[in-house]
């Protein structure tokens, strides 16, 4: 894939019944409830300054939800519901990029120039709401990334909770909450390296 986007399909890897599974899922939990109010409430008093009728049950079960595509506060009782085993999912990429305008437009990321295989540490579940006004109320299975405090190459960037090994794979997977949650860490400095820089995609390989 050339990139993924926010609130598009990208391709997470998950517990399923039968093993793990690789499934297509949307970028972006669920937001939390606060969020939804506070954003309902301020669509009220838009409608009520034009004069119009408001029904604030109904406005808030339509508020749209492009989701939350980045997770750091694992304490919060909004996310603690899904730290479960059966909610954990990796989401594997070749480079990333980020977006800093005074270090020149999108910078990308990897292990090193030959793009090898890395993991995000995600969440993901099953939810019914409105995600775009055009599409209604649907379902969708959903995900997004842990973050933590960057290590010195992401820190001007952006931080991710990143998984370099199998067997950092297979703890975020398997183990129980405080002992997979150790992941959410920052990576040793030089692990990671800029690839490219300035450009909308990264030619030289996969992308996220």
């Amino acid at each position: 894939m050339p990139g993924v986007f926010p609130d598009y399909k990208a391709p997470i890897v998950r517990n399923g019944v039968e093993g793990r599974e690789l499934v297509m899922a949307r970028w972006g939990m669920p937001s939390s409830p606060k969020a939804l109010m506070d954003a309902t409430k301020k669509r009220a008093e838009k409608l009520q300054a034009k004069g119009k009728a408001v029904d604030f049950k109904e406005l808030l079960r339509m508020e749209p939800d492009g989701g939350t595509t980045n997770i750091r506060n694992v304490k919060s009782k909004h996310w603690a519901r899904w730290l479960g085993t059966e909610h954990r999912c990796i989401v594997p990429f070749n480079s990333f990029s980020e977006f800093n305008k005074a270090e020149g437009g999108d910078i990308w990321f990897a292990l090193d120039e030959t793009r090898p295989l890395a993991c995000f540490a995600g969440i993901w579940t099953n939810w019914t709401s409105v995600r775009k006004v055009k599409e209604g109320e649907t379902t969708n299975g959903l995900y997004a990334f842990l973050t933590t405090e960057p290590n010195a190459e992401v820190g001007a960037i952006h931080p991710k909770a990143m998984l370099t090994t199998p067997d950092e794979v297979e703890t975020w997977m398997t183990a129980p909450p405080d002992e997979a949650l150790k992941l959410q860490r920052p990576l040793p400095d030089e692990i990671l390296g800029v690839v490219a820089r300035g450009v909308k995609e990264d030619q030289a390989g996969s992308t996220l």
